[in-house]
């Protein structure tokens, strides 16, 4: 029987010291989708130094996969182009002497840094006027591969193979002392079983839960003995001060007083979270935590919570998904209609505990 050729091998490659880049997206949650494609490249390379370049604020999420040696942060802005800015990095970047990068994002400007490293094999889907930019490009088949995780791992497949499946799950390592300094740095006590509510969508409203329907679910809790976080960016400040004033003082509202690495340390140590479709949801799915993921505009079908302890509410109204920040009907029935207490009986009733009388 004729060999087949080493490009379409299933085997781990040779032993020679292989070095790829990673041209990583800009949204956390997607940096969160992108470890699978991470642990495929280390199942077919045994010997495999990966880095990553990516916007600052994902280096902390980074350090916490094991499967990344490096990361190279940037602070291009979504979809600012700073040509000077980026060859001044390519030059850079070109001493590391990488044989291949993996450019997960579609845009030309992602493809620009490893064209102007001169890292020889450049690899991604066919995208934005790239070709050149990208000498591997890869067309991709949406039917075959619904799912952003696939398509991500997709690309660490040889070229003309399809995906090995099952792919491994997105897991975050996280060190149990440095979270639980976190928590004394921050003031939370750790003696109640929390419940983290993930109250911000960085994309827009139409992902938002209604901060009257986050008081509501916090008040349920609060009865229930469990203590509440509010975890969210600066930008959610104003929504976590409405839902701590509507739900009460006991309330620990932490919006806008955390960086990315302090609220994986928080939610790390939350007995269960209630998150809209948003980074930290995969954040909080890759650290193994029981959740419910509350979707409006967006889909599971192409990002959902990528854990078997993950549970998901949409209401599947005619017009979602619609994928617009704003819903456009100006209704935001999907998130509206999704009661407070849905959101409850969804959370695992062991967890949950009895309501006080």
């Amino acid at each position: 029987m004729k060999p087949a050729p080493a490009a379409l091998s299933r085997a781990p490659e040779a032993n020679a010291m292989r070095r790829i880049l990673i041209v990583a997206p800009s949204w956390v949650g997607d940096t969160v989708m992108a470890q699978p494609l991470f642990a495929r490249l280390h199942e077919r390379h045994r010997q495999l130094a990966l880095d990553v370049l990516a916007p600052e604020r994902a280096a902390a999420l980074l350090a916490h996969m094991p499967e990344v040696a490096d990361v190279l942060p940037h602070t291009f802005a979504h979809g600012e182009l700073r040509l000077g800015d980026r060859y001044r990095l390519a030059r850079a970047i070109r001493a590391r002497a990488y044989d291949q990068a993996i450019v997960l994002p579609n845009s030309l400007k992602s493809a620009l840094i490893p064209f102007l490293a001169r890292i020889p094999l450049r690899t991604g889907f066919v995208g934005e006027m790239r070709r050149g930019l990208v000498n591997d490009a890869r067309t991709l088949d949406p039917r075959a591969y619904p799912l952003m995780v696939e398509r991500y791992a997709l690309l660490g497949e040889a070229a003309g193979l399809p995906l090995t499946r099952p792919l491994a799950p997105p897991c975050l390592r996280v060190d149990p002392q440095a979270s639980l300094a976190i928590l004394e740095r921050l003031g939370v006590s750790a003696s109640q079983p929390a419940a983290a509510l993930c109250v911000g969508a960085e994309y827009g409203p139409a992902k938002r839960w209604p901060a009257g329907r986050f008081a509501e679910l916090a008040q349920a809790l609060l009865r229930r003995g469990h203590a509440v976080w509010l975890i969210g960016s600066p930008k959610d400040a104003p929504v976590g001060a409405e839902i701590a004033q509507a739900a009460g003082q006991r309330v620990v509202n932490l919006c806008g007083r955390t960086d990315l690495e302090e609220a994986i340390g928080l939610l790390s140590h939350a007995a269960f979270v209630v998150t809209n479709d948003s980074g930290l949801m995969h954040v909080a799915a890759a650290l193994g935590k029981p959740l419910v993921a509350l979707y409006g505009s967006s889909t599971p079908a192409f990002t959902p919570p990528l854990s078997p302890t993950a549970r998901v509410l949409s209401l599947n109204l005619p017009c979602s998904p619609c994928f617009k920040r704003e819903c456009p009907l100006g209704h935001y029935g999907c998130l509206v209609g999704l009661s407070a207490e849905r959101v409850l009986h969804a959370l695992p009733p062991e967890l949950l505990g009895p309501a006080a009388p």
